[in-house]
């Protein structure tokens, strides 16, 4: 029955099922991606704060090498570089960020242009299927009449609107996956400024206890 209906709907059909497959591979890629990439912000923050706040160097550094998740991994551009000025420091970390986003990116932008080609597939093979149908139609005419003629253009109709059923049915679940994927990048990306806001805070709190101790002393 499947394999009727792709014969039916012509070559475009199988291109569709081509990016449809596509479509799946990122999208199950990008679940698995996001699932490694993500943490716990709040408890690596509170594990590198207290490390942060003793000035426990090796431990602040084996907080940050525990995971290989974004935000690990920008934290560990900061302990890298603590030694460095805040100004200096939130420019380390904004590269980083950039760089973690590209990686949660990836894929989308393919995402997306399969949710916009794939009902225009289905159009095209639809529309082509119609200009078939009708050139037919007068030859089908003069050999019958009546209810067989209008049963055949009937037929072929049928025919050719399978494209377009199949393109919809490929583009409406891309398009909620890419709308739920895409959410789910705002909210890292949220999460990653916080982090850096909460380093930049942790170093210039110590800046600010620095020149407290110079004149205690």
């Amino acid at each position: 029955m499947g394999l009727n209906v792709f014969k039916l709907g012509g070559p475009l059909m199988w291109v569709i099922a081509a990016v449809s497959v596509l479509a799946f591979a990122i999208v199950i890629e990008r679940l698995f991606f996001f699932r490694k990439a993500s943490t716990d912000p709040m408890a690596l923050e509170t594990a590198l704060g207290k490390a942060l706040y003793e000035k426990d160097a090796a431990a602040a550094k084996a907080v940050v090498t525990s995971g290989s998740s974004s935000l690990h991994r920008l934290f560990e551009v900061a302990v890298d570089h603590w030694q460095t000025g805040p100004d200096s420091l939130e420019t380390l970390m904004e590269q980083q960020l950039r760089r973690e986003m590209f990686r949660w990116e990836k894929g989308l932008g393919t995402l997306a242009t399969i949710a916009r080609v794939a009902p225009l597939l289905g159009l095209l093979g639809t529309v082509l299927g119609m200009v078939s149908t009708f050139r037919g139609l007068p030859a089908v005419s003069g050999a019958v009449s009546g209810g067989a003629g209008m049963a055949e253009l009937a037929s072929g109709i049928w025919v050719a609107l399978l494209t377009t059923v199949a393109g919809l049915s490929v583009a409406v679940p891309v398009i909620l996956c890419h709308t739920f994927l895409s959410a789910r990048v705002d909210s890292e990306e949220e999460t990653l400024h916080r982090g850096i806001d909460f380093l930049v805070r942790e170093k210039l709190l110590q800046e600010a206890v620095r020149p407290e101790k110079r004149e205690a002393s």
